[in-house]
């Protein structure tokens, strides 16, 4: 079992299931959502997902008929993405769990709509904290 909360805490989330097609997407629809350079999204059984939100903070936008982008309405973390066209699958961000997931990634995608200052092979050093000039 997989758990999982939003940024502030007030909306929590389990998922009882795997997490399939898990992808690195480009898209500007995604960097704009997730305010980064791609977001980590995965695809699980809706029946297999729970939200503990017992101060109904989960919100949700339509930015397309159908197509919902549920958040936390305290700290606007991003929990789902619904599709009224397949109800039976919800689209995670992996940044929500809190547990190791054991799934990988598949691919990166909508790379040619990548943000044009994003490297995916750069080889930047890696730091355990904060970078040293900080």
């Amino acid at each position: 079992m997989y758990h999982g909360s939003c940024l502030c805490g007030a909306i929590k989330v389990e998922l009882n299931g795997a997490i399939e097609d898990i992808i690195h997407c480009h898209c500007s629809l995604c960097r704009k959502n997730s305010g980064t350079a791609y977001a980590t999204n995965g695809f699980i059984n809706t029946s297999e997902f729970r939200v503990i939100d017992p101060e109904n903070n989960l919100g949700a936008y339509s930015f397309k008929p159908g197509k919902n982008r549920h958040f936390c309405k305290v700290c606007a973390s991003p929990i789902y993405s619904s599709n009224a066209d397949d109800p039976s699958r919800l689209r995670i961000r992996l940044g929500i769990l809190d547990s190791d997931i054991t799934e990988r990634p598949v691919s990166h995608n909508f790379v040619s709509s990548k943000a044009n200052w994003d490297n995916l092979n750069a080889e930047l050093p890696e730091y355990d904290g904060f970078e040293p000039s900080r």
